[in-house]
C-alpha cells in the first residue's frame, strides 16, 4: 500500500506550459503590476474565464482558454514576472524541478521580438523557487514557418545543459496540423544537437507518436493514443523513450474517451517509461500532487509504481548528470 498523502514526496513537473499554469490569483498580479485592465476583478468572475469549462468537448476548445493568460504576457514584465510566479506556486506544492515551456511566437503581440521574449523568461528562472529550466515550443499552424525557424534558431542560439534553455518542443492544434508536416523542421533540430520533445498521440492517433519517435524525440508529449498500435507499444518500450501523461488535461480534451481507459498504469506495466505531469495546472484548477492521487485512486497506483514514475521524471528530465543525482538522493531520502 502507498504511504499516507499527507508525506511530503519530491516531485517533478517535465510538462508544464507557462500560459496553462496562470491562475485567477496570478493573472490578477500580473494584471496590476502591468497596469491592464481586466474584463473582471473579481476572482471568482477570473476563475469562469480562465479555467476549462465542465462542457469543453476538444483540444480546440481546450486551447480556447490561453486567450487571458497570453495577453498577460505581452511585455518583459509581464513574462518575467509570470516565471516567476509559476515558480514560486509550484515550489510551495512541493515540486523541485520542472521545465516550462511556452512559445516565443505567441507572445510578440506588443512587439516584442522571440529573442525578447526568451530573455525575459530566462531572467524569471533566476528568482526564488523550484529548479527550472525552458523548454521553447514551435506551434502546429499554418503559414508560420519562419516564425517556427526563429523559435529552433533561438532554441541553437540559447541551448545549455542546465539553467536555461534545454530543449524544443512542437504544440498546438495536433489533429488539424498534424505531426507528417514537421519532419524538416526536426531534422534541423537534430542537426544542432537540440533536445527535443513532441506534443503527440493526444489530438491525434498513434501514427504521430511513430513519426515523433522517427524524428528523433527523446520525450513524447502526451502520447496517451500509443496503445492504438501493438507495433508503436513496442518502439517506445525498445528505444526508452518517455511519455510525459497529464491525466486531467487528457480528461478535458476527451484524448481518451473513457478515463477508465486511461493507460498510464498499463503502459508502466509494459515497461513503458512514463512521467506523470499537469500540463495546464492553472486553466485545469489542479497540482501535481492531485494527479498523483487521482492515479492512485482512480487506478490503485502502488507506493513502488509512484516511486518509478517519479525516478522516470529524473531520467527524463532534460538536465544535467549532477542535477539528476541530486534529485536521486533526494528521492532516496523520501523513501
Amino acid at each position: 500500500m502507498m504511504k499516507d498523502d499527507t508525506l511530503e514526496f519530491a516531485m517533478l513537473d517535465l510538462h508544464l506550459h507557462l500560459d496553462g499554469a496562470l491562475t485567477p490569483r496570478m493573472a490578477g498580479q500580473l494584471a496590476k503590476v502591468q497596469g491592464i485592465k481586466l474584463p473582471a476583478e473579481d476572482e471568482e468572475t477570473l476563475k469562469e474565464m480562465l479555467m476549462v469549462p465542465a462542457d469543453c468537448s476538444s483540444l480546440n476548445d481546450f486551447l480556447k482558454c490561453f486567450e487571458l493568460p497570453l495577453s498577460l504576457m505581452q511585455t518583459e514584465m509581464g513574462i518575467r514576472t509570470a516565471v516567476e510566479l509559476v515558480r514560486e506556486n509550484i515550489a510551495s506544492q512541493g515540486v523541485i524541478y520542472a521545465e516550462i515551456r511556452f512559445a516565443p511566437q505567441l507572445h510578440t503581440r506588443k512587439g516584442l521580438t522571440q529573442e525578447d521574449v526568451v530573455k525575459a523568461a530566462l531572467e524569471g528562472i533566476h528568482s526564488p523557487g523550484c529548479k527550472t529550466n525552458l523548454i521553447l515550443c514551435c506551434m502546429r499552424g499554418a503559414d508560420n514557418e519562419e516564425a517556427n525557424a526563429q523559435t529552433l534558431e533561438l532554441a541553437k542560439k540559447y541551448l545549455v545543459e542546465d539553467e536555461g534553455v534545454v530543449a524544443l518542443d512542437l504544440a498546438g492544434a495536433e489533429a488539424l496540423f498534424p505531426t507528417r508536416g514537421y519532419r524538416e523542421l526536426f531534422a534541423r533540430a537534430k542537426e544542432y544537437g537540440i533536445p527535443f520533445t513532441i506534443h503527440a498521440g493526444e489530438a491525434d492517433g498513434a501514427e504521430s507518436v511513430r513519426l515523433a519517435v522517427e524524428y528523433g524525440a527523446a520525450r513524447i508529449g502526451h502520447g496517451t493514443r500509443s496503445y492504438e498500435d501493438p507495433e508503436v507499444m513496442k518502439l517506445l518500450q525498445e528505444k526508452g523513450i518517455f511519455l510525459e501523461m497529464c491525466p486531467t488535461s487528457n480528461r478535458m480534451t476527451h484524448a481518451v474517451p473513457d478515463m477508465r481507459d486511461f493507460p498510464l498504469i498499463s503502459y508502466l506495466d509494459r515497461g513503458i517509461r512514463v512521467t506523470l505531469n499537469t500540463d495546464d495546472m492553472g486553466i485545469e484548477g489542479i497540482t501535481l500532487r492531485d494527479e498523483f492521487r487521482y492515479i492512485k485512486e482512480s487506478f490503485g497506483m502502488t507506493e513502488e509504481q509512484r516511486r518509478t514514475l517519479i525516478l522516470n521524471a529524473i531520467d527524463a528530465a532534460f538536465t544535467s548528470d549532477e542535477v539528476k543525482n541530486s534529485m536521486r538522493r533526494k528521492n532516496e531520502r523520501d523513501h
